[in-house]
């Protein structure tokens, strides 16, 4: 039996770029809106309550279910599948988000109904954004694209809509205030669901279950697969055998925290409290991210021909440490620029590097259950992350945080960069690699699976 059919039957055929340009376009919309609601939000919250504490909240409130949930949604994401899991929650995301401003234009939005749609929203975006995380190496396979370049291709995404969504986000909020971010946040994702929808071909984002049937087409029998506690189990013990991953998780755990506190609570308060505004914030993360695509574009074309220990471990020491130490000092507003450009090419290298680690490391078939745990435990810190910078700068002040947070994140790299099974990062080292695998190696996994 032939696998190759046409792209109208939704199989995977001949060469396509149209699967990967579908999922980037999907992935940028959301992730565009995502990011102007991280300059509306904090900052609606901050000049409508005054309180550090309650802007820390708020973020908590979005990323606890976030982290929670996405520990969970592996499974029903390998078995419903990614691209059913990215439009409907995507919709949702829409729904709930556009629901801030609207309420509050009506003088109904509380504080703590502003925490429970901010919840829903959390809620929502998580198995959206593993989703798509899940279809990249599918779309990656259909385009017969390296995989080092599609990841470092997604990786260029969202760096561009880091770049975009901040200084739109910083521009919209200063001139028509942070509601209207909030609005424009809404309507990215409802943009998102729609290209997941319409755009993408029907049979991309197959449930990895999925048996094939006679015509040459996928199709979920009685018995498709294992359940979703076994699903669960499955990916839970392959990672614990990953001490690599385990490592990898547990520095991003940390850093994902100290992010968290700098950009939903540190950055604002910076930006209020040096009168610079939240047209500041924009400009800084604009030049971060700009300086992140060109980052991420480079690791994507050379990234596979040098030592991935090394490039990762410099990625993080240029992009940590200078960004909170920077704003600990009485500097023009130039200077901190340059330090978040040369921040921003550092952080472009990271994530494309640890992409293509981890897809090689895990079975297609259990892509979902595992990135779904692994990215659960590195979010863990993300909760915490606002609400401890919050509590932090009430009690102490901002500069002796953002001092204290620098440190932290240098030390937590620089030793997680000296253990051993970070040798194994380099290609072909390490047991358990698994390499980029072809559409029949695909086919053979559904099969197995159906058995």
């Amino acid at each position: 039996m032939s696998a190759e059919t046409t792209e109208a039957d939704g199989i995977p055929g001949k060469r396509s770029l149209r699967p990967l340009g579908g999922v980037l376009a999907a992935m940028a919309v959301s992730l565009t809106g995502t990011r102007i609601s991280a300059v509306a939000l904090p900052w609606f919250v901050l000049v409508t309550t005054g309180n550090a504490t309650q802007t820390g909240l708020v973020a908590f409130c979005e990323m606890t279910p976030y982290v929670v949930i996405k520990a969970l949604t592996g499974p029903l994401v390998d078995g419903i599948g990614p691209r059913t899991v990215s439009w409907t929650t995507d919709l949702a995301s829409a729904t709930a988000a556009a629901a801030i401003p609207l309420l509050h234009a009506l003088g109904l939005l509380s504080f703590p109904l502003l925490l429970v749609l901010v919840a829903l929203i959390g809620a929502a975006r998580s198995p959206g954004d593993l989703a798509k995380e899940v279809m990249v190496p599918e779309a990656a396979e259909r385009g017969r694209v390296p995989l080092e370049r599609a990841t470092g291709l997604s990786g260029v995404i969202e760096r561009l809509s880091t770049t975009v969504g901040l200084a739109v986000g910083g521009s919209l909020v200063a001139l028509l205030g942070p509601l209207t971010g909030l609005a424009v946040n809404a309507g990215c994702f409802a943009l998102g669901s729609v290209i997941t929808k319409l755009a993408l071909p029907r049979g991309m984002g197959h449930t990895v279950d999925a048996a094939p049937s006679q015509a040459g087409k996928t199709e979920p029998g009685p018995e498709a697969g294992p359940g979703y506690w076994r699903r669960f189990g499955e990916g839970f013990a392959f990672l614990r055998g990953q001490q690599l991953l385990l490592t990898v998780i547990v520095l991003i755990t940390i850093t994902n925290l100290l992010d968290t506190a700098f950009a939903s609570v540190l950055r604002p308060v910076w930006a209020s409290e040096s009168g610079h505004g939240p047209a500041a914030i924009g400009l800084m993360g604009s030049v971060l991210g700009a300086a992140a695509v060109c980052g991420s574009l480079i690791a994507a074309v050379v990234a596979h021909r040098l030592r991935r220990r090394v490039v990762v471990l410099g990625g993080f020491l240029l992009a940590g440490a200078p960004r909170f130490l920077i704003l600990a000092f009485d500097v023009p507003l130039g200077v901190v620029l340059a330090v978040f450009a040369v921040s921003g090419f550092g952080v472009g290298f990271v994530n494309p590097v640890l992409g293509a680690v981890q897809v090689e490391r895990i079975p297609r078939r259990m892509l979902g259950r595992v990135n779904a745990l692994g990215d659960a435990l590195a979010w863990a810190g993300i909760p915490l992350g606002g609400l401890l910078a919050g509590a932090a700068v009430t009690t102490a002040g901002l500069v002796p945080v953002l001092v204290a947070c620098g440190i932290t994140y240098f030390l937590a790299t620089t030793l997680a960069g000296l253990r051993p099974e970070w040798r194994e990062m380099d290609r072909g080292r390490g047991r358990g690699v698994v390499e980029p695998r072809s559409e029949d190696d695909a086919t053979q996994d559904r099969a197995d699976a159906a058995t």
